[in-house]
């Protein structure tokens, strides 16, 4: 078992990780079905909820069926991080995480996210100011460092654990890097092999199968894995990961009855939460990656992102089902190297 505070995870557990426009509760809903062990919040800008802002106090959202569930904040202000911490217990999360690794330029501006890199005793004033702001297990979510000359992620668990966090996740790329190159997971493993270090460390960057997951298990030794973009579109693969954990075999590939069925799952919890306009048309960017590999879906993606009613998308979906029956679309890597847009931030 791995503990985070009083919060239990099983051996080796499998994070989601918290994605900006991505992991929203309908998202993670089927991840959580699909057998993620604790999941994240969209990141939660702690200016916005000192002012009350819609945006930020809808991203507070959590359920039961999701626990155990954390909620994500940034900034770069003490007092706000401090007081949105205390907000955010309001919620009753299981846990609060720091986001101290996005990279976007509009986050990293303001001196949060992957910018309090360059100024480690901000990081740490930023991280007590939470830690003494809730009674919640606290987690932080980093990278390397700020570039390839200044890796200090040694340096910085060692700080933040003495802050009192329960539980550090790193991404094994540096801020310059953005999401481009290989994720180098011999600095988390350093982090990890550090005596001193008595907290769960987690791994995150380019785990896409089952096989490189175990691979990464055993050759860096971490605690469990935080599994971002590559769960997008394909929430089977929390599952697949924990079946070959156990038996050392691969689960088949979904079929296109099982991926219909949670394409119309993850539609019907977006209507019920966003509404039916919004609910709608936030999902249209989710069936290119639920349906990716089929060939000639061209022409009902076209269909399913024109149609404004569940029963309308729900027929066409079942046309599909019809069209592709039996037809098997095995797991593809996500293309991690392939330019993303920047906005769809897997911090």
């Amino acid at each position: 078992m791995v503990k985070i505070g009083n919060i239990t995870l099983p051996q080796f557990p499998l994070l989601l990780a918290p994605m900006e426009d991505v992991s929203d509760p309908p998202f993670r809903a089927v991840c959580k079905t699909n057998g993620a062990d604790l999941m994240y919040t969209e990141f939660i800008s702690s200016e916005g909820l000192i002012r009350d802002a819609i945006k930020s106090r809808k991203k507070l959202d959590i359920f039961d069926y999701e626990r155990p569930v954390g909620i994500q904040i940034f900034g770069g202000d003490e007092d706000a991080m401090g007081l949105s911490a205390k907000i955010v217990e309001a919620v009753d999360p299981d846990l609060v995480d720091i986001n101290f690794g996005c990279p976007v330029k509009k986050v990293v501006c303001k001196g949060a996210g992957a910018g309090v890199l360059k100024d480690i005793k901000l990081m740490e004033r930023l991280t007590k100011a939470v830690v003494n702001g809730t009674s919640k297990p606290v987690t932080v979510k980093t990278r390397l460092g700020w570039d390839a000359n200044s890796i200090n992620i040694e340096e910085v668990a060692e700080m933040l654990q003495g802050c009192g966090i329960k539980a550090l996740a790193i991404h094994g790329r540096t801020r310059a890097q953005l999401y481009k190159g290989e994720a180098d997971w011999s600095w988390i493993a350093k982090v990890k092999n550090n005596p001193r270090i008595q907290i769960p460390i987690f791994g995150n960057g380019d785990i896409d199968s089952p096989e490189k997951a175990v691979e990464y298990k055993n050759r860096y030794g971490v605690d469990g894995i935080m599994i971002g973009r590559a769960a997008i579109g394909y929430p089977w693969i929390f599952n697949e990961i924990k079946h070959y954990v156990n038996t050392g075999t691969i689960l088949p590939a979904p079929s296109i009855h099982q991926r219909v069925d949670v394409i119309k799952t993850h539609l019907g919890r977006s209507i019920e939460w966003k509404g039916k306009v919004l609910g709608i048309l936030e999902m249209r960017s989710h069936y290119a990656n639920y349906l990716k590999g089929y060939p000639n879906i061209k022409e009902f993606r076209s269909k399913l992102v024109t149609q404004n009613s569940f029963e309308e998308i729900c027929a066409i979906l079942d046309e599909v089902t019809k069209h592709y029956d039996g037809y098997v679309v095995p797991h593809q890597p996500f293309a991690f190297n392939k330019p993303q847009k920047e906005e769809v931030c897997a911090y």
